[in-house]
């Protein structure tokens, strides 16, 4: 169990440390995987319009891949290093600093959201809180699309990019555990897929709306 909300002040600062490590290792991610290419493209064509937000972005790389799709994307996260590199390497697209505890949007705002392998640090009992936030400011009949780890573990990570020093938490899940914290959230789930590479945890991939 990670204790009170320090979580969040562990998981900012080491994302702060690998930021730019992070950024060279994951820069070209969404042309190279045909699966993900494919789900981002599947994405921008279910946002029916409005506006998108990259929650957890990292370094804006999903965020950047996204409006080349022709949606108004947006980026937030929590590590201030990981926005200063979003900016530096996309200075035409908004990115801005904040939690997804806390989603400083308002109501009915997006016309999608998307949350790409950043809830991976998120304790369970915070998830249904979180997927809260994410109805509150999605507009009715609006696409989210969840990306995570699948399985039913915690991993400590206290090493990370560039052999940098990390100290997080990895919580990965069943997808029928996802699926029943978004319904409870208010959200049909449409699709569920996972991806099973033979060198990588399995990879999970649900579309709700």
């Amino acid at each position: 169990m990670v204790a009170g909300m320090t979580w969040l002040a562990d998981t900012r600062t080491s994302y702060d440390t690998v930021a730019v490590q992070y950024s060279d290792q994951v820069r070209n991610s969404p042309t190279e995987n045909p699966y993900v290419r494919s789900t981002l493209a599947l994405f921008a064509d279910l946002v029916s319009g409005g506006p998108v937000a990259d929650v957890g972005c990292g370094p804006g790389h999903v965020t950047a891949h996204l409006r080349k799709l022709g949606l108004d994307a947006f980026g937030i996260d929590l590590s201030p290093g990981m926005v200063d590199v979003a900016r530096r390497e996309y200075p035409d697209t908004r990115f801005a600093i904040g939690s997804m505890t806390d989603l400083p949007l308002a109501d009915a705002s997006l016309g999608g959201l998307i949350t790409w392998w950043s809830l991976i640090h998120v304790p369970a009992e915070e998830l249904p809180g979180v997927f809260a936030h994410f109805r509150r400011v999605l507009r009715p009949g609006g696409t989210l699309l969840v990306g995570f780890h699948e399985g039913d573990r915690i991993n400590r990570k206290t090493q990370g990019y560039g052999g940098l020093p990390m100290n997080v938490h990895v919580h990965l899940h069943p997808v029928a555990r996802m699926r029943t914290w978004l319904t409870a959230a208010g959200f049909a789930v449409e699709s569920e897929t996972v991806l099973t590479p033979a060198d990588k945890a399995p990879a999970a991939i649900v579309f709700a709306r």
